[in-house]
């Protein structure tokens, strides 16, 4: 998500003060783990061992599939280990990976600001999943927030419906106890059936009491008639449940533990069809290194990338010339963020398969 320093830039550091951006600092080899953002960022799609999608499209009503949905939304919310970051994607980076019927692409659109764009799509199913993230980090003194900004759009092609929604905000705390969470407001809105979800992450509050760690709080309701059909509540990290407003039934539509538990690492399938952009390529020197704790040949590997990255910024800018991403369209949004759109109709079956 974010990094802190390197070598050439200990004077940099001098200057961080709150709510200075920390995008441009990087950790050392023994703070990272061993695999990329992008790779982060692709298993929130990929790494489920329950079908969740095929859920989505299964309801039988538009509120049976919203409410599907926002479970699907809730399951891309995933733990971090305090103290540990991947690495920062270079640009033009890309991570295929194929789970089932789904195939799910992904490629750096941008350095500075770090911007990640996905396209993930299921013929089988007719879905398609178009994301497109910029996370900036801020330093507040006692925590870093990660200020998440893109949108992401789950189409349900069968139904001809759209879902948009947003992602929480990553909070890094260092004091008085240091953790991770997911804070801030979710809303997931269905543009043919007006129907809305608003959903509050929350923390600890500063001295670690009060409010509930890693729950989810909300609603969901018509946006035309302002009715509000259920109440959402619990944690992410566990279950989560809605309770109908009309009768009050309770019932689970999210287990963390079912959908995380089982999962495997990806296998390579097809060597010789993977990008020379793949992350997994791209980084294994320096993963290689990390998982050997052979602390000199990783900083020697990150620095061998971090210097090529340099070189190629620096002959495009003496050329005037800027980035084009080779797999997606991309512009700025009213909001501020990015948007993303993708070259290819649907992604194609990856070398890498996610079992």
């Amino acid at each position: 998500m974010f990094s802190m320093v390197t070598e050439g830039q200990k004077q940099e550091t001098k200057h961080v003060r709150p709510g200075s951006d920390l995008t441009r600092f990087q950790l050392p080899p023994a703070f990272n783990l061993p695999k990329s953002q992008l790779q982060c960022y692709g298993e929130q799609i990929y790494c489920t061992s329950s079908d969740l999608l095929s859920k989505c499209n299964s309801g039988q009503s538009h509120l049976d599939r919203f409410i599907s949905v926002v479970a699907w939304s809730i399951s891309t919310t995933r733990p971090f280990i305090f103290g540990y970051a991947p690495y920062n994607p270079i640009l033009g980076e890309t991570h295929h990976v194929s789970k089932g019927n789904l195939n799910v692409f992904l490629e750096q659109i941008s350095h500075h600001p770090p911007v990640s764009a996905l396209h993930a799509t299921d013929e089988k199913e007719n879905i398609e999943i178009i994301w497109c993230q910029n996370c900036v980090p801020k330093f507040h003194g006692t925590s870093v927030e990660g200020r998440v900004y893109g949108k992401r759009e789950l189409k349900l092609l069968n139904h001809q419906e759209s879902y948009e929604m947003n992602s929480p905000n990553l909070l890094i705390r260092f004091l008085p106890v240091p953790g991770i969470d997911w804070i801030g407001n979710v809303n997931i809105r269905c543009k043919e059936s007006g129907l809305v979800a608003e959903l509050c992450y929350r923390s600890h509050s500063f001295l670690g009491f009060g409010g509930s760690q890693r729950s989810i709080k909300g609603k969901i309701f018509d946006s035309l008639s302002l009715k509000v059909l259920y109440e959402v509540e619990g944690r992410w990290d566990r279950t989560v449940t809605v309770k109908d407003k009309q009768n009050g039934n309770v019932r689970v539509i999210y287990d963390a533990k079912q959908v995380h538990s089982g999962l495997q690492t990806p296998v390579l399938k097809d060597a010789k069809s993977v990008r020379a952009t793949e992350s997994a390529l791209v980084w294994s020197e320096l993963s290689e290194a990390i998982m050997k704790k052979d602390w000199d040949k990783g900083r020697e590997a990150k620095k061998f990338i971090e210097e090529r990255q340099r070189e190629l910024l620096r002959e495009q800018q003496s050329m005037g010339e800027t980035w084009i991403p080779k797999h997606f369209v991309a512009s700025h949004s009213k909001e501020g963020g990015w948007e993303c759109s993708p070259i290819q109709r649907w992604v194609p079956a990856a070398p890498i398969i996610a079992l």
